[in-house]
């Protein structure tokens, strides 16, 4: 009878034990309080190199420079180009050709005035007169052809130091020479890059996260970033992206931040720590037991 009793109080134990859990709310744990490892990588890297085909005159920049956006870094060989832009803006500039059309075209339309008061007084003929009007008009459309021709002069000028601008190599970015792959008097064909860069006024932050906090993040969203050591340091970055689609066989989804880094301070190719700046998420409902 004794041991009886004892079970049925160690049963009813164990049932207001289970209900108590069991009623209890579920909570889904909180992004902010856990710190996730990351990566510190370049904006983007960029393999420069030349719309047009040459021998490489010079660089300015080895592996390591900073570089600023619209920077000159080189040039390939231009010495042709350049007598080219010469002769174009020599042409441009020439204003003879068309002032001696127009003086020569005032005298005749001077001439033709006389003969016409000439002809009106019976002095001068009608031939001389037609005559005079067909060399104006011939003179007027050789002082329109001369005056197209400084225009295209012009035109040949914009030609020419687009050509010459792009025997020049500028910085597409702020950032750092990573590689250079040619050095001057190899020839550049239309396959190889010259410099490798990396863009580093902004830094790109690559973390993943487990499932499980899926939906506490979105871009916007701050996050304190620190790089490992000998680097140091807190760091305000911004999600940029959160994926959409998870990787089902590592339990996890990616996340993208953007770090901005405009005195360049900042290395990239550096582990880190990063801690989303984000409030707690509300506790799930409890579950339901069946019935």
């Amino acid at each position: 009878m004794r041991k009886s009793l004892c079970f049925l109080v160690l049963s009813l134990i164990s049932i207001l034990c289970a209900s108590a859990v069991l009623s209890q709310p579920l909570t889904t744990p909180s992004i902010s309080s856990t710190e996730f490892e990351c990566v510190i990588e370049p904006q983007q890297t960029v393999k420069l190199a030349s719309p047009v085909v040459g021998v490489i005159a010079r660089l300015d920049v080895d592996r390591g420079d900073i570089v600023r956006r619209g920077q000159v870094l080189g040039k390939l060989e231009d010495s042709v180009e350049a007598a080219a832009l010469a002769l174009a803006r020599a042409r441009a500039t020439n204003e003879y050709t068309i002032a001696s059309i127009d003086a020569r075209l005032r005298y005749l339309r001077r001439k033709h005035g006389r003969l016409d008061e000439l002809y009106s007084k019976a002095i001068s003929s009608q031939a001389a007169l037609e005559e005079a009007d067909a060399e104006a008009k011939v003179v007027e459309q050789q002082l329109k052809e001369a005056v197209l021709n400084k225009e295209m002069a012009q035109l040949q000028v914009r030609q020419g130091e687009e050509v010459l601008n792009q025997k020049t190599l500028r910085s597409p970015v702020d950032g750092v020479v990573v590689e250079r792959l040619l050095v001057p008097g190899e020839y550049r064909n239309e396959q190889s890059p010259i410099l490798t860069l990396a863009q580093i006024d902004v830094l790109r932050v690559e973390v993943f996260v487990a499932t499980e906090y899926y939906g506490q993040l979105q871009t916007g969203s701050k996050a304190q970033v620190s790089p490992e050591r000998p680097i140091g340091g807190k760091y305000t970055a911004t999600v940029t992206v959160v994926d959409r689609v998870l990787e089902a066989a590592s339990g996890t989804f990616g996340v993208r931040l953007a770090l901005p880094n405009d005195d360049l301070r900042l290395p990239a190719g550096i582990g880190c720590k990063v801690l989303f700046e984000v409030p707690a998420t509300e506790e799930l409902p409890a579950l339901a037991r069946g019935g």
